[in-house]
């Protein structure tokens, strides 16, 4: 195995570790993604922390089957418990989880966090969530990536802590600072997909016998932000 051989959304992740770095992947699974970077001699070291048994035994075997075993360490552990002060990371990958557990990681493990100068995070959905824990505990968001693979969209989420506070606006949490930048073709398909599920969930509970006005109300501004983003997409 080696980066090639990621899928297009781990391969992602990776592009974002620096080289040279230690480490530590969270919620691993088979440990793909230390691996690759492994083998291609991009990191140092690496921890792959596990919660569930069973993924970490996949990550076992699969750092012993590449004889990575010296830059490798498995950890079955809860989320930033994997790693000890003694690991020296520098880099921390959560990817694969929802944006609602990546930000529960980070808050438990706070203290775990001292000498991290990047992290790379890939949720899957919760990305606004996510986004303003980041700028409530001083991590600026230097990049964004937004990737499309199997019927899926992927948004990479890199941050680096800051030394002053900053704001990010309700727009920017929701899309991305960066990706409003950016844009494109994945982007825009995101959100008109998730425009459409939206016009229709509001169609629906619109016809039941108490209607949520609050809920209806709060949908229909984010429509509005979305139609926003997609016309100075045009513009």
């Amino acid at each position: 195995m080696n980066e090639k051989h990621l899928s297009k959304r781990l391969a992602t992740v990776a592009s974002y570790v620096p080289a040279g770095a230690r480490m530590a992947d969270i919620g691993s699974d088979h440990a793909y993604l230390p691996a690759a970077l492994a083998l291609t001699k991009k990191i140092s070291y690496a921890v792959a922390g596990e919660v569930v048994r069973g993924p970490y035994e996949n990550a076992v075997n699969e750092i012993k089957g590449h004889g990575l075993t010296d830059v490798i360490q498995p950890r079955l552990a809860d989320g930033l418990d994997a790693i000890t002060a003694a690991d020296r990371i520098d880099t921390v990958v959560i990817a694969g989880m929802g944006g609602t557990l990546i930000t529960e990681i980070l808050e438990r493990g706070k203290a775990r966090l001292a000498g991290v100068s990047r992290l790379v995070l890939q949720p899957n959905v919760g990305e606004a969530r996510l986004r303003r824990w980041l700028m409530a505990n001083r991590y600026q968001i230097v990049a964004e990536q937004i990737v499309g693979e199997d019927d899926h969209i992927y948004e990479i989420i890199i941050a680096e802590p800051s030394l002053v506070p900053f704001r990010y606006s309700d727009y920017e949490l929701m899309f991305g600072p960066h990706l409003l930048e950016k844009k494109g073709p994945v982007f825009v398909a995101k959100w008109q997909d998730f425009a459409k599920r939206e016009r229709g969930v509001i169609a629906q509970i619109e016809r039941a016998q108490q209607v949520p006005v609050a809920r209806i109300t709060e949908m229909k501004q984010k429509l509005a932000l979305v139609a926003e983003a997609l016309d100075d997409d045009r513009n």
